[in-house]
């Protein structure tokens, strides 16, 4: 009797591992769909939020003031929608700010549907293997709790970042040479070789473990879909010649320094479809000293509501705000290629965090804007404040799936798309 693929044996496990929309790797079957301008997502997050008496304004619908932290974005407010009291509806404080993207703790992401996989991991799955890189994560293993945990699999696993500038500029734009090249694709058979033996032996065990220990298995052949998914786009893409461009190597400065260099290199990945999903985490490694401010960034958000901290505070933010306000301007001027709009208009670009007020470690109210991706913009769009009639951040991601492509009825905790948000 023929023995089943590996493939075949973990779907009769339970498991899924289809690969999803695999076009350019002719030997896994997927179903093509195609576009005249794809979709993008780009999801910038902020360890320690907006200090809300700067970031919040009074008003709401399409007259709303331009309030410090909103002031940055001027020129750009038709093109943004600011959202009033989205969030996960959990509590936690800084334990609680890697939830920004996955609407779930860690810790209870076991029991959701589709685990705790985050929003641009659920959109870079879409992509496959369209794209030389299904997604970058951009931030630091610095951060107050491990580093950047913005970007989740479906098993948990958090997404390493790409530490810089310099890193990332490489991995977008320098071609290994023969030698290097060679020894990748040797990794890559060893690595293989490896997960069909350690798969065999799972698959015998299966037989004979308890109820438990099956479940452990399961879990792991659930992991296993990942590793074959890099596996598979790694050998492709080795064959495959990096864009050329004329921007020159950076090099790292810290994160202060690098915000520019980075903005600028998510605008060329997405310019030379290096990749349709980009997520950057501004965290506690961002240096204020930076911006010749002596206290630290995690202290000053911690403010007691001493003016001087916040003044510093503020002055913090504007400038993170300043730099993301470029990163739209580029955005706005670079064409997008067989259309008459520009990067922007197909790319949705979300800012925002998992912590709402740093001070008092909350996580409600969390500051949410989204700009550009096709949908109608120009206002404060506020939503019930009261517990009962509160609207999950998740109804956004949803909405923000499905424009991206993503054919789904629900994203971890939503109750359905998210009302008054339109189309343009």
């Amino acid at each position: 009797m023929r023995q089943p693929n590996r493939r075949t044996f973990l779907k009769a496990a339970g498991v899924s591992i289809a690969l999803p929309l695999l076009e350019s790797l002719p030997a896994v079957a997927a179903r093509k769909k195609h576009a005249d301008v794809p979709s993008r997502m780009v999801s910038v997050g902020n360890e320690f939020g907006m200090f809300p008496g700067a970031f919040w304004p009074k008003s709401s619908g399409r007259d709303f003031e331009l309030t410090p932290l909103l002031s940055p974005l001027k020129d750009h407010r038709d093109d943004l929608t600011l959202f009033s009291h989205l969030d996960h509806g959990l509590k936690g404080g800084h334990f609680a700010v890697h939830t920004f993207l996955t609407g779930v703790k860690s810790s209870e992401a076991k029991g959701m549907p589709e685990g705790g996989i985050s929003m641009d991991q659920r959109a870079a799955e879409f992509v496959g293997s369209r794209t030389r890189f299904p997604s970058l994560t951009i931030g630091s293993e610095n951060g107050l709790h491990g580093g950047c945990q913005m970007s989740w699999t479906r098993t948990g696993t958090r997404i390493p970042p790409i530490a810089g500038p310099r890193e990332l500029f490489r991995g977008l734009f320098v071609d290994n040479n023969a030698e290097a090249r060679k020894q990748a694709v040797d990794r890559i058979q060893l690595r293989e070789s490896i997960l069909d033996a350690v798969v065999g032996d799972a698959r015998s065990l299966k037989k004979r473990v308890s109820k438990t220990d099956g479940e452990k298995l399961e879990e792991y052949f659930a992991s296993v879909r990942d590793v074959e998914l890099k596996l598979e786009l790694d050998r492709h893409w080795q064959k495959v010649p990096k864009p050329i461009t004329k921007y020159d190597e950076p090099e790292n400065q810290g994160l202060t320094r690098d915000l520019p260099a980075i903005y600028d290199l998510i605008a060329l990945a997405l310019q030379t479809n290096s990749t349709r999903v980009a997520t950057l985490e501004i965290g506690g490694s961002f240096a204020a000293r930076d911006l010749g401010i002596k206290k630290g960034y995690h202290s000053l958000s911690h403010h007691g509501h001493i003016p001087e901290s916040i003044k510093l505070l503020v002055q913090i933010e504007q400038y993170q705000m300043e730099q993301f306000s470029l990163f739209i301007e580029k955005l706005k001027s670079i064409k997008e290629p067989g259309s008459e709009g520009s990067l922007l208009d197909s790319t949705m670009v979300l800012l925002g965090s998992g912590m709402g007020n740093a001070n008092s470690h909350t996580n409600n109210d969390l500051p949410i804007i989204l700009l550009g991706g096709g949908f109608k913009h120009g206002e404060h769009k506020q939503y019930p404040k009261e517990s009962r009639q509160r609207i999950p951040l998740c109804n956004l991601y949803l909405s923000m799936l499905q424009r991206f492509g993503v054919e789904t009825d629900s994203f971890s905790t939503s109750t359905g798309t998210l009302s008054g948000l339109e189309l343009s």
